[in-house]
C-alpha cells in the first residue's frame, strides 16, 4: 500500500515535534513538511501537494479555518483537489467546528483524542471519508441538518449553508438496487440526531436486537463504516432533510 503523504501546519513547536515522531512511526504514514504559520502553510499546501494535511485552527497570522478557506478555493481554480484538510484543534465550540466545515474543511479532529485515533482519522479522510469526531459529531450532524450560519469572519460573499454533495455513482447504484425501506430511513434520522440504538428503540417501540439489525442494514446500503459516515452520507446525499 502507498504511503499517504502529510503536513503538519502547527505554530507550536513541541505538538507538532511530537506529531511528526508519532505519524512517522507508523509504516502507511509519512510526514513531508512541515509550517509553524498559516503563511507558509499555504504555500506549502500548493507547492507539496501532499494526500492530507493536518492543520492546527490557531495559527499566529491567520486562523486554520482561514487558510482552510483560501486552499480551497486555490483547489477549485486549479483542479487540484487530492489534498485533504484536517482540522486539528482543542475547540469544540459549535461556531468553530461549523465555521471550519463552511471553509471546506475535510475532518475535525481533538487533540485530546488518542494518537492512534488520529492515524485511523487521517486514513479515513485520505480515503474521501468525513472524520468527525464523536465529542462533536452531534453538534456538526444536528446543524448541517439546518444549515450552517453565516461565514461571519470571510469578506466573501459566498453562500452562507454548507453544500450537500450527491453520494458517490457506486453507492447510488446500491441504493438503487436495495433502496432503504420506511423503517431504516426513520432510524437514519435518529441516527443524524445522534440518538443511541437503546433511544431509537424507545422511540420507536422496538427492541434493540430488532434496531441493530436495521443499523447494520442501513451501514451496508450506504457503504459506511460507522455510523457517524452513515449520517454524514445521509446528509450529503438528501436521504435526510
Amino acid at each position: 500500500m502507498n504511503e499517504i503523504s502529510i503536513i503538519l501546519i502547527e505554530d507550536h513547536d513541541l505538538t507538532r515535534m511530537g506529531l511528526r515522531a508519532a505519524l512517522q512511526s507508523h509504516s502507511a504514514l509519512k510526514v513531508i513538511g512541515e509550517a509553524a504559520n498559516a503563511t507558509q502553510g499555504l504555500k506549502l499546501l500548493e507547492t507539496a501537494k501532499p494526500d492530507v494535511a493536518v492543520v492546527d485552527i490557531g495559527l499566529p497570522d491567520m486562523d486554520g479555518i482561514e487558510l482552510t478557506r483560501k486552499f480551497k478555493r486555490h483547489q477549485a481554480e486549479t483542479g487540484q483537489t487530492t489534498t485533504k484538510i484536517l482540522i486539528l484543534t482543542m475547540d469544540h465550540t459549535e461556531d468553530a467546528v461549523l465555521a471550519a466545515f463552511a471553509a471546506g474543511a475535510d475532518s475535525y479532529y481533538m487533540k485530546e483524542t488518542s494518537i492512534s485515533k488520529l492515524t485511523e482519522a487521517i486514513q479515513a479522510t485520505h480515503g474521501g471519508n468525513s472524520w468527525i469526531d464523536p465529542a462533536i459529531a452531534n453538534v456538526v450532524l444536528r446543524k448541517m441538518r439546518q444549515g450552517i450560519p453565516g461565514e461571519s469572519q470571510s469578506s466573501d460573499k459566498t453562500p452562507k449553508t454548507v453544500k450537500i454533495e450527491a453520494l458517490a455513482s457506486e453507492y447510488e447504484q446500491v441504493l438503487e438496487t436495495y433502496p432503504l425501506t420506511q423503517r431504516e430511513l426513520e432510524i437514519l434520522e435518529l441516527i443524524v440526531a445522534g440518538c443511541s440504538n437503546g433511544q431509537i428503540a424507545e422511540k420507536l417501540y422496538i427492541t434493540v436486537g430488532t434496531v441493530k439489525t436495521h443499523v447494520r442494514n442501513i451501514l451496508n446500503k450506504l457503504c459506511a463504516d460507522d455510523r457517524t459516515q452513515a449520517a454524514v452520507r445521509a446528509l450529503r446525499s438528501g436521504l435526510v432533510a
